[in-house]
Order: C-alpha cells, then structure tokens, then sequence
C-alpha cells in the first residue's frame, strides 16, 4: 500500500495522543515505529512523538496522511505524546511550542484530542486537551 500524500489545505484537526504506555517507559519513534509495523501498518501513524525528555521526534512526514484517527487522517496532524496518565512539563511545554508551530501553519485547525472523535473508544490522551490548550494560552499571553 502507498502512503498517500496529505492535502494541507483539508487540516482541519491537531490531534494530540498518548503512546498509552507505562508512564516510566522512555520510549522513542522508532519504538513507536516497530509497534505500528507490527499491525501490519507502513510505519508510524502520528507526525511526532514527544519523549518524556520533551524532545520532539519526527513520524510520518507531515506530507502523508497519518494513521492516527480513524476517518479523519487526510483532515488531520497527530502528535503523540510518550505516556499514559503522567506527561511532565518539558513534554507538555514541547507540546505547547509544536501545537502552537502548527496553528501559525493551520489557522483554521482545531487542538483536540483523540478521545474527542466519535467511532473511538479510547481516552487518549487522558486529559482534556480542549481545556489544556485554552489555559495555556492563556498563560502564555500574560
């Protein structure tokens, strides 16, 4: 299967998640990566991957279509953040940077989580990011 090219003008959703993983794991992408081929995926789903260092690592190329939402991937950007319950302030702050990266490049986009798609039952990321995202903003215009 080819990876198909994602059309930046259809990003209508960025899309945070958690690798829902034991929190004292550090894991990388390139673990990620091997998950995702293990599914019989073509590799890495998300476009980032934000280790529990804060270092932000790269995915899928922004200019394919992830694999991170279903029905929603050619309308969407994922990033994934090393984890389950208990993301530190570099990863969150590293979320913040590269969330904040993506909107100057996708004005129109919303900042949501997985859990906030419907045909999904999962809880991931494990918070709000709705709330999360507005409150840091907040902060950092004051």
């Amino acid at each position: 299967m080819l990876l198909e090219m994602l059309d930046k003008n259809n990003i209508k959703y960025l899309v945070v998640h958690c690798s829902d993983t034991p929190d004292t794991e550090n894991l990388k992408a390139l673990d990620i990566h091997k998950m995702h081929l293990s599914f019989g995926w073509n590799g890495i789903g998300y476009h980032k991957v934000i280790c529990k260092n804060g270092e932000i690592e790269e995915g899928r190329p922004t200019y394919w279509i992830g694999a991170h939402v279903f029905e929603y991937n050619k309308m969407s950007l994922g990033v994934c953040l090393i984890g389950r319950n208990n993301f530190n302030e570099k990863q969150l702050n590293s979320l913040f940077d590269l969330l904040k990266g993506w909107k100057e490049t996708y004005p129109l986009a919303q900042v949501v989580g997985h859990s906030d798609f419907p045909n999904t039952e999962k809880t991931c990321p494990n918070f709000n990011v709705k709330n999360w995202w507005k409150k840091k903003q907040f902060e950092k215009n004051n």
